[in-house]
């Protein structure tokens, strides 16, 4: 066991990996800091769940909308250089918020105006960036960066809303807001030195849409790919959705403050940190990973539903730590295997498609758990989404034929040639 936890790091030799995950990492702590800050100056400012289900919504709806051409985007262009203006542009944003805190001049609708900004920034970074780490690590090596960079996700968002809470309480928002942005120049920087070996496929003289059109006609052949599909829309609607919620939840059934909401998003961080060092190795070892994918939907879903009676931080945090080894196991593990799956220059295409089903489902579920929060309590919602999390995996295994059976088969090849 310990050798297959060992051999889940590999990727770290290749240079080029080490370098753009080290910058990665810097940048992911940034952004838990201001996911952290945010929330908690949209709940200071509105005391609204609804209101914190629109910024989710906003966030989240351009990959819904633009998701799929900008996988397009990152299969015809030079996706590091794409990467680098992403990169860019998410610094302004995350400057343009601080300046706005710190004159003490935010108003909801700055809020609203620049998490939509943001998201149309991020519909267009996140497919370019999970195929960027298959053009650093090659097709051999993927699965485990993937398992990586969802390794380093995890542990800044252990440290971000540890970090942000203690941040918030000393020198205000605005300060986390000014981190974030500053982080940016840890990844810009390492894209700017790194290379990366992206596999470009021929001129066809196909339209935009014709590219789209082509890697939709693929996916209609391909059922394995539409089960990890299917999965991760579960585990976004009904458990990443509901963690939007986790200020409300600081706020009123556990009666917290920012330093609560830091410990929440702690735990649950931690939790899945657990997982993608741990788990998730021993998960890739094994080759029935849609029966195993499937039991984490109901493994979150218990917890879930623990969760809707808990009154005492400590137990809360447990709760999290506990569903939040599940979700790293659905999302990260369906991100690698797609890769897998997929012609090489098809690959961001179809991670494109896969955002947007998946997490451009979540402006839908942010808005109707949002509201539902705010009506019959962030609680009740949690115990709905758990009982629903519970049915979808036993949905999945018994009615989806051949998930149980299915089996991955190893992918060998060597490591990518820098150019």
């Amino acid at each position: 066991m310990f050798r297959t936890i060992i051999q889940g790091f590999s990727p770290l030799k290749l240079p080029n990996f080490r370098m753009y995950i080290s910058g990665q990492a810097v940048s992911l702590i940034g952004t838990w800091l201001q996911i952290t800050a945010q929330s908690w100056v949209v709940w200071e400012l509105t005391h609204s769940e609804a209101a914190l289900g629109i910024v989710a919504m906003l966030a989240s709806l351009p990959i819904l909308l633009i998701g799929p051409w900008a996988g397009v985007w990152a299969d015809r262009l030079n996706r590091r250089y794409l990467l680098i203006f992403t990169q860019a542009g998410m610094m302004l944003l995350a400057f343009t918020l601080a300046v706005l805190v710190q004159l003490k001049l935010v108003q909801i609708w700055h809020v609203y105006t620049l998490s939509a900004l943001l998201g149309i920034i991020s519909a267009l970074d996140f497919p370019t960036q999970q195929a960027f780490l298959g053009d650093l690590a090659g097709m051999g090596e993927v699965r485990k960066a993937v398992n990586m960079n969802a390794m380093f996700l995890q542990a800044s968002r252990m440290i971000g809303p540890a970090l942000a809470g203690w941040v918030i309480g000393s020198w205000g928002a605005a300060t986390a807001f000014w981190l974030n942005g500053a982080s940016f120049l840890a990844v810009i920087g390492s894209l700017i030195a790194v290379q990366a070996n992206q596999v470009h496929r021929p001129p066809t003289g196909n339209s935009v849409f014709g590219d789209l059109w082509e890697g939709m006609r693929f996916l209609r052949g391909q059922p394995r790919i539409q089960d990890l599909l299917l999965l991760s829309i579960c585990i976004t609607m009904l458990a990443l959705s509901m963690m939007t919620m986790m200020p409300a939840f600081a706020a009123e059934p556990l009666a917290g403050n920012a330093s609560t909401l830091g410990w929440l998003l702690a735990a649950s961080g931690a939790g899945a940190l657990t997982s993608v060092v741990f788990l998730m190795p021993l998960a890739q070892s094994r080759r029935k990973v849609g029966l195993l994918m499937s039991l984490a939907l109901i493994w979150a879903g218990g917890w879930f539903l623990v969760l809707s009676i808990v009154r005492w931080l400590p137990l809360a945090m447990l709760c999290l730590f506990a569903l939040s080894l599940a979700l790293p196991l659905v999302i990260a593990m369906a991100m690698g295997l797609i890769q897998v799956l997929s012609p090489g220059e098809m690959r961001a295409r179809l991670l494109s498609l896969f955002t947007m089903v998946s997490f451009g489902m979540q402006p839908l579920s942010a808005l109707l758990i949002g509201g539902a929060s705010e009506r019959f309590g962030v609680a009740s919602v949690s115990a709905v989404n758990g009982t629903l999390l519970v049915l979808a995996g036993l949905a999945m295994i018994f009615l989806r034929k051949g998930l149980r059976q299915w089996q991955v088969q190893a992918v060998h090849s060597g490591p990518p040639a820098a150019h």
